[in-house]
């Protein structure tokens, strides 16, 4: 009996350990009742220790090695060609780079919510959570940001920047309305990996937040910032620099100039 041709990549990302706490258990569940299924995930685990048996893996010589090493530090010290000119203003940090962004995006991280924020963290990754548990990840699914953001006129009373990630290794899945905070929000999906990213967009309408803060709450993370406005929160059971990185990319390349 064959495997199911669906549960192909779902199998590779179980046994890599590449799949969300969700689609993990709904994975496991699955070969329990799938001959096929089970027995291609034991003939994955057989070869992955084949090849793990001392002697099978080629070791490549010390001399490429040492090719390898400075063909890659000649081109790190290689300077980057001058940026194309840009139609908007950028503002005086943007020149820093993504690096520094990181960097300072870093520097501001806590640990813990303050005060009057654990209860929306709290929103933010239940309402994570059951989009995974539900199977309800998207309203209109498509990687196409000119369908996305106009897909929100109408429904809510903002437009948040939809920037296409995928060259940055976020590639958008599409978009759906949520609740949070006491109102009807944006929630714009991106993937990293087989790994949900879901970015809660919403008002601040002039309350105090912190800046920036990236929260470890019931094994899940969760970045927030605030920008012209608007307050982002993006969660995932990616790792914390992961997530900061999708902040970092999502800043740079959103069209808000305030950004």
């Amino acid at each position: 009996m064959s495997a199911c041709p669906d549960k192909a990549m779902q199998l590779q990302g179980l046994l890599d350990g590449e799949l969300d706490a969700v689609n993990a258990a709904a994975c496991e569940a699955h070969l329990k009742t799938c001959e096929g299924c089970e027995a291609e995930y034991r003939r994955l685990e057989a070869l992955r220790e084949s090849l793990a048996t001392p002697g099978v893996a080629h070791r490549a010589p010390e001399r490429l090695r040492g090719k390898v090493e400075a063909m890659l530090g000649a081109e790190a010290a290689t300077p980057e060609p001058p940026a194309a000119p840009s139609m908007r203003r950028t503002s005086p940090w943007a020149a820093s780079g993504m690096a520094g962004l990181l960097a300072a995006t870093l520097a501001v991280m806590i640990v813990l919510p303050q005060v009057g924020d654990g209860e929306v963290a709290r929103q933010l990754v239940a309402s994570h959570v059951r989009s995974l548990l539900a199977n309800h990840i998207t309203d209109v699914a498509t990687s196409d940001q000119h369908v996305v953001r106009p897909w929100f006129n109408g429904k809510v009373d903002i437009a948040p920047p939809v920037p296409d990630l995928s060259a940055q290794g976020f590639p958008l899945v599409g978009g759906r309305l949520d609740y949070i905070d006491g109102r009807v929000a944006p929630a714009i999906v991106y993937r990293r990996r087989l790994h949900t990213v879901n970015l809660f967009v919403w008002s601040a309408q002039g309350r105090l937040f912190n800046a920036a803060r990236t929260i470890r709450r019931d094994g899940y993370t969760l970045v927030e910032w605030t920008a012209g406005g608007l307050r982002y929160a993006a969660v995932s059971d990616i790792e914390p620099a992961d997530l900061l990185r999708f902040k970092a990319a999502y800043q740079a390349h959103s069209p808000d100039p305030s950004h």
